[in-house]
């Protein structure tokens, strides 16, 4: 007989899963809805969270048992920190896991419409080879790179374009990065100086309520004519009116996107109707090796479980 009682919301990576079926029978979610979460958390010891649903104060009042809460992921505005730290349930989540991985897909999002590919392979397939005298694309190489929130991910980010393209690199963060400065020569500015300035602008905020919707109609009429948006953190970050209004105007040059203010984003969304913007679905840090990575949250789970403290606590 197994000792703990774990709940999945998500299934996550083999890995994973192998490590906490040696301690602890795996409880899947039967759906996200809190009704049927609340049923389920009645004898759950611990839960681990992906990128959906949410862990609420009524939520917690119905698991008597729960001692730890695991974010797969890094982001924990899906849990309510202060209702967990009153009942004294650990939180911990993986903070290093997809830095690589979110960090790579911004770049590529750079790439891919800085060089037109998405609109290239669409027009090829259908026929249209002179294309290649319409679709002009401009190079990374010194352009500027302004990056909103300097954290794991933003650093590593500004480490691909500093040594990869060598554009000069500016953030804006509440934290002052003298590494960062020193290493690649990034400025910190104002966010006001950061869109003014930057060709590239990419976000790497945490979904607070100080950073909700900090990029609006007024931050857009800022950013330089043509300039390139880029959003792997958080949707609500994001004004996604004021993004499209921006769009249609012609003043931003394009966005990249793999985060919405709803998710999963409408079907009808008008951000799908733009050819210079770049999509995904919440899918940056799904790469094998971090979600490999993100999985060994397990073993934090596993060691509070057992009376120790988590590598990565966050309340």
């Amino acid at each position: 007989m197994t000792p703990y009682r774990v709940l999945l919301y998500e299934e996550m990576h083999k890995a994973g899963t192998d490590l906490l079926a040696e301690k602890a029978e795996i409880i899947m979610a039967r759906s996200l809805d809190e009704e049927v979460l609340i049923e389920q958390v009645k004898d759950i010891d611990a839960i681990i969270i992906r990128a959906n649903g949410k862990i609420t104060a009524r939520l917690m009042e119905a698991a008597p048992r729960l001692k730890v809460i695991g974010r797969h992921g890094v982001g924990v505005d899906a849990i309510d920190l202060a209702a967990a730290k009153a009942r004294g349930i650990v939180v911990c989540n993986t903070p290093d896991a997809n830095v690589e991985s979110v960090a790579e897909q911004a770049v590529a999002f750079m790439l891919t419409l800085s060089k037109q590919i998405l609109r290239a392979d669409t027009a090829l397939r259908g026929g249209r080879w002179n294309v290649r005298y319409e679709y002009i694309g401009q190079e990374l190489f010194r352009r500027t790179l302004g990056l909103v929130g300097m954290g794991r991910i933003g650093l590593r980010v500004a480490e691909i374009c500093h040594y990869g393209f060598q554009m000069p690199v500016l953030y804006y963060d509440v934290v002052q990065y003298p590494q960062a400065e020193d290493k690649l020569g990034a400025e910190k500015v104002t966010l006001d100086a950061l869109l003014r300035r930057a060709d590239y602008i990419s976000l790497h905020a945490p979904l607070l309520p100080s950073t909700k919707q900090m990029i609006g109609r007024e931050q857009f009429s800022i950013m330089k004519k043509g300039a390139v948006l880029i959003n792997t953190a958080r949707g609500p970050i994001l004004d996604e009116a004021a993004l499209i209004e921006a769009l249609k105007s012609g003043h931003l040059g394009g966005a990249g996107l793999d985060v919405y203010e709803v998710e999963p984003t409408p079907a009808d969304n008008p951000l799908l109707q733009f050819e210079n913007v770049v999509l995904s679905p919440h899918m940056a840090a799904h790469t094998d090796d971090a979600l490999k990575a993100m999985s060994m949250i397990a073993a934090d789970v596993l060691r509070v479980l057992d009376g120790n403290e988590p590598l990565c606590r966050v309340a």
